[in-house]
């Protein structure tokens, strides 16, 4: 039987493991889904939202529990309270749009003619959801998904094993039938199975750019939907206009924040050639505050990294760098901590450039740097110099130049004055390879669901 297992980055042991589901047993769990999916879209909207809503409520009831499991698994200090903040607001704003986002468009209503196209749901949707963020990630279809009358199956990464089958526990212990909401403990072959089988109806995956390659590979000619979020290479332009103080603080806390582990963190930044020296002096001091240790402390600002492979990737990058020119500006003697595992120091590097790995492949980790430019010209050129397209981050007091900029940056998201935030009013989505398809606002439930055309004539003459 093979045993998926969470090695903590705490202390390098097995913290849980769980036996991976037979690929029979996992179809059965399916089925199930499939079967539960018509009365649960039969289900008003209204009910179905205040359902999820009623476990959205009964998970945060265990924030006791939720927030050291989180720290044992992926390393987030527990100070930090667990990701409850995000989570809630992206569930309460999806309920509070669910009804209009799912409302037919009444093309024509008369006494000759309906006309209309309503939103109906795939059927069942499958949530690959990643360690980084592990609740938030899986909300984001999760919570829209089941309002919108799918029903869901939920796989969560080895590394926060823990966390689809609390999820699903809190939504069961709210009245969410079982058959609708399932976490299944899967290996990689029998995902693929799954999926090469056509078993589901859409399929959101968030994770690396080779796992989204796995995904469309295993879904190749089945048409099966699919939402994929993967790598990115967030930067950051500070213009010479910019809050410097307040450029700082949101991009080194974009950079370092969850160890770097971000989706949407700041990885690499531009500065505009008359603010770079105060820039990077304020910057060097910002991080050199950290201080790295256990995350069960609550004195800890910053945990090791979620696996101790994942730091030894930022350790290789950082290490190329500085062998091609690049400048270490943090003192490696602030972060005795740093036992060349899974805890890992912050670094800030100068003298970069895009030759080198480190600017332009995913670090996700606490490391970023940091290069000079003089003008919005070959801040984009740079910006733009990457595979990846997740967001961007612009600090300038004038918003038609931030606007004027963005539209010419190849991203999914672009930011004024702030850094590292899901907005759940806005689509999150992406270019290039990270990915395709987006997540919340109103098109997050319309990637959801299918258009259905209704063309109804009363009359025959």
């Amino acid at each position: 039987m093979t045993m998926i297992k969470c090695i903590s980055p705490v202390n390098g042991e097995v913290y849980a493991e769980r036996p991976a589901m037979p690929l029979e047993l996992a179809k059965q769990a399916v089925a199930h889904a499939r079967l539960a999916q018509k009365n649960w879209a039969r289900r008003p909207v209204e009910e179905r939202v205040k359902l999820v809503l009623a476990g959205v409520a009964r998970l945060n009831e265990m924030v006791d529990e939720v927030v050291p499991e989180l720290a044992w698994q992926m390393g987030r200090p527990v100070r930090y309270g667990g990701e409850f903040k995000g989570f809630n607001e992206r569930s309460n704003y999806v309920a509070s749009i669910a009804a209009d986002a799912l409302k037919p468009i009444i093309v024509e209503e008369s006494d000759r003619f309906e006309r209309r196209i309503e939103r109906e749901p795939h059927g069942v949707v499958f949530v690959i959801a990643p360690w980084n963020y592990p609740y938030m990630t899986a909300i984001n279809t999760v919570a829209p998904a089941l309002m919108a009358g799918n029903t869901v199956i939920i796989k969560h990464a080895s590394q926060t094993i823990l966390v689809g089958e609390r999820m699903v526990r809190a939504f069961i212990e709210a009245g969410v039938p079982a058959d609708v909401f399932q976490n299944l403990f899967l290996d990689h072959d029998t995902t693929a199975a799954l999926i090469a089988a056509k078993s589901f109806d859409f399929i959101n995956f968030t994770g690396s750019v080779e796992g989204g390659r796995s995904i469309e590979r295993a879904a190749a000619g089945t048409f099966t939907g699919l939402g994929l979020e993967l790598g990115g290479k967030d930067p950051g332009y500070v213009m010479e206009d910019a809050d410097l103080d307040a450029a700082v603080d949101t991009l080194m806390d974009g950079a370092t924040y969850n160890s770097g582990q971000c989706c949407c963190g700041i990885e690499r930044i531009y500065v505009h050639e008359s603010l770079y020296d105060a820039f990077v002096e304020k910057s060097v001091a910002w991080v050199s505050n950290y201080k790295l240790g256990n995350p069960l402390d609550p004195e800890t600002t910053l945990g090791p990294m979620a696996n101790k492979r994942f730091a030894a990737t930022v350790r290789q990058q950082v290490a190329d760098a500085v062998s091609k020119g690049a400048k270490a500006l943090i003192d490696p003697k602030l972060f005795p901590q740093d036992d060349g595992g899974a805890y890992l120091a912050p670094q800030v590097l100068v003298d970069v450039d895009h030759s080198m790995e480190f600017m332009r492949e995913e670090t996700f980790g606490p490391a970023v740097g940091i290069m000079k430019v003089k003008n919005d010209a070959e801040a984009i050129e740079l910006m733009n110099d990457c595979q990846y397209g997740l967001t961007v981050s612009l600090w300038t007091n004038d918003a038609d130049r931030a606007s004027r900029i963005g539209r010419d940056l190849e991203t999914g998201t672009v930011f004024m004055n702030r850094a590292d935030y899901l907005d759940p009013a806005l689509c999150w989505t992406g270019v290039k390879e990270t990915g395709r398809g987006g997540s919340l606002s109103i098109l997050g439930f319309h990637n959801l669901t299918r258009p259905k055309s209704y063309h109804l004539k009363k009359v025959t003459a």
